[in-house]
């Protein structure tokens, strides 16, 4: 029987003075202080022990707890947590302890109950409804998706951080810390990935520069470029980031685990820890679309090796083959056509098609747009039309403008 609420320690202070005196009856004090003889007699027996001390109340843990998580096994869930930002979550730490080959993993809720035990989780608000969907190549270097993600301060200057992953094993091909975001170090950096990894057979970018004209062009020099690789070049809808999914979420991982709580003095600390994490990305880090298992798993590098020097382009037979001069113009039928700077000083082919007048414009193996003789002017993916920054009423103002000086003697 328990003792009565109030003033416990003075109860059992006056049932100890009571039980101790001479002759007296332990059992008749238990019944009138409403404890059971267990409870009475284990009192005297810790007052006699420890005096006074004995009679506060005692922890109710049990001496051993042979359920809880052994410490070394806490130890090594931490660990893991840490080496990477404190950012992996019970479903990484399970899959990297199971292929360590250690002896007895957790369960999952073991491993999270450990965190949250040690306080190293956070709240977070539900970020998805439902379930994924995801879309992917079959294999990889069928597609690579490429952008810059946000830059930040360093203590000397800003970082650009450019990054390339394969679509299909989300292997990161390309993580460096640029100073700026122009097209020749965007160049130079892809060059370096295409020499060690080869060469995609697309990629994906968004529409801003370098990879498209700030004035709404559809093709820059650096997707020229990649064109006279072999690669086509794809764009992502306006204002629709979710196009390049994954390269996004690769900008989050490295927010999470590179970036948050860490500073870098230059770009050179900077690509120190990118590098690190890199690694760790591609050959240690469990993916959850993969099914727990690394990037590196899946990917393998391309057939298509990077050729330090380019061959001429060579066009079909019937192709009717036309230089851009530098002004971005070719002409064809004693009329000038505009096909964009970007492509000055290359050749480019006109092919016919089934309707009288008309002919596609073909770059490499990439129809860049097509000439429409009837119209004088070319229409389709050239870069005729500013489509986000001007109407259709001012744009063939424009091109009549340009059409009437290329014609004057």
């Amino acid at each position: 029987m328990p003792w009565q609420e109030l003033s416990v320690m003075e109860q059992r202070e006056e049932f100890v003075r009571l039980a101790l005196l001479p002759g007296a009856n332990v059992s008749e004090l238990c019944r009138r202080f409403g404890i059971s003889r267990d409870t009475g007699h284990r009192t005297l027996k810790r007052y006699a022990a420890q005096g006074h001390a004995g009679l506060s109340d005692r922890s109710r843990r049990p001496h051993g707890s042979p359920s809880r998580t052994a410490a070394s096994t806490e130890a090594e869930i931490l660990r893991i947590r840490c080496e990477h930002n404190n950012a992996w979550g019970a479903r990484k730490i399970a899959r990297v302890m199971e292929r360590e080959g250690f002896a007895d993993v957790p369960a999952l809720s073991t491993i999270t109950e450990v965190l949250r035990r040690h306080g190293k989780l956070e709240e977070r608000a539900a970020r998805h409804r439902g379930p994924f969907i995801r879309f992917e190549r079959e294999a990889p270097n069928e597609l690579w998706q490429m952008d810059f993600k946000g830059h930040f301060a360093l203590s000397r200057g800003r970082c650009h951080p450019l990054t390339a992953i394969d679509d299909h094993s989300r292997f990161a091909l390309v993580l460096d810390a640029c100073a700026d975001e122009q097209e020749k170090t965007v160049r130079e950096r892809l060059t370096a990935g295409f020499r060690r990894y080869g060469m995609p057979f697309s990629m994906l970018t968004d529409n801003g520069p370098p990879w498209g004209s700030p004035a709404g062009w559809r093709h820059t020099t650096l997707s020229v470029w990649l064109m006279r690789l072999g690669i086509d070049v794809h764009h992502g809808r306006p204002f629709h980031p979710q196009t390049q999914g994954k390269d996004e979420r690769f900008h989050r991982t490295i927010d999470e685990e590179v970036l948050n709580g860490n500073s870098f003095a230059d770009h050179a600390v900077c690509q120190v820890a990118f590098d690190r994490f890199r690694h760790s990305y591609n050959y240690e880090r469990p993916h959850d679309a993969l099914a727990l298992e690394t990037p590196a798993s899946r990917y393998r590098p391309s057939v298509r090796s990077f050729p330090e020097t380019l061959t001429e382009i060579a066009y079909w037979p019937g192709d009717i083959v036309r230089k851009v001069d530098s002004d971005g113009f070719i002409s064809f039928k004693n009329q000038p056509f505009r096909i964009g700077q970007p492509f000055r000083k290359q050749p480019v082919a006109l092919r016919a098609v089934d309707r009288d007048g008309c002919f596609d414009v073909f770059f490499c193996a990439n129809k860049i747009g097509a000439v429409d003789l009837t119209k004088r002017k070319t229409r389709g993916f050239v870069d005729i039309a500013k489509a986000m920054t001007t109407t259709p009423q001012v744009q063939q103002k424009k091109q009549v403008e340009i059409s009437s000086k290329r014609t004057k003697p």
